[in-house]
């Protein structure tokens, strides 16, 4: 499921998106608080990002040009504002599809699948690196599970217990713990793994992060895969493998 965070100050087109792309099996959230878009945008971790250019405090070429410095989250503005010169700006602040309102909601999904699809479809072979029969791929982006089939006459053999589709911040979680397989990795650590420029990302957005991503573990039967060392980090522990 793809995370898209809607930064539009109109309330009903903002509602509007947010109904129709959740109908699609999207995670949509929209922003609270205009005067501090990047405190959400790090919690909520998006892989896209539709934004109005017309904002309170701060235009969304200001937003975009933040983003960009600490992500290449893909970004489709949404604006009324077509004249070339706004459309130039925006891709030269780093956008990558520009969407003039008023606009037909299947086109804009049709846009957002688009750039999804070339953003995340990685099709190359790669690396895997396995924990107790938890996969990461180095490729993909994905995590999956193996287990012991309950069934004694295939006792020996092993099936795939579920796959799931990392976000980049939970696949740099992950990759970080597996690379450091049995050691503890500090908090410090990994915040700045994720966060290259951690001035607006407090201690909380880690753990908003960590416990999302097990949530989703536990749903391939990982749940005690991140191991908690209080008062240090995390370490990679036991599997229900």
């Amino acid at each position: 499921m793809y995370r898209i965070f809607i930064v539009e100050d109109d309330a009903v087109i903002a509602g509007q998106i947010a109904e129709y792309l959740e109908k699609w099996g999207y995670e949509v959230e929209t922003v609270r608080d205009f005067a501090d878009v990047m405190s959400q945008f790090a919690a909520f971790e998006p892989q896209l990002v539709l934004m109005d250019i017309g904002l309170p405090f701060y235009n969304g070429y200001y937003w975009c040009g933040e983003i960009r410095k600490v992500s290449q989250t893909p970004i489709i503005f949404i604006s009324s504002a077509s004249d070339n010169m706004n459309v130039v700006m925006a891709v030269n602040m780093g956008g990558d599809d520009f969407v003039v309102k008023p606009f037909d909601l299947e086109i804009l999904q049709a846009k957002i699948q688009a750039l999804l699809r070339r953003t995340y479809a990685f099709t190359a072979p790669g690396t895997v690196l396995e924990y107790r029969g938890a996969l990461l791929n180095m490729t993909d982006m994905s995590l999956s599970c193996r287990r012991k089939t309950a069934d004694k006459q295939d006792a020996d053999e092993e099936k795939d217990n579920g796959r799931i589709e990392l976000t980049k911040n939970e696949f740099r979680i992950l990759q970080t713990l597996f690379e450091a397989a049995g050691g503890v990795v500090s908090r410090d650590l990994l915040m700045k793994r994720l966060w290259d420029d951690e001035c607006f990302v407090d201690d909380n957005t880690l753990t908003v992060n960590m416990n999302r991503l097990r949530k989703r573990l536990g749903e391939i039967g990982l749940s005690g895969l991140i191991q908690t060392k209080k008062g240090v980090g995390y370490l990679l522990g036991e599997t229900e493998t």
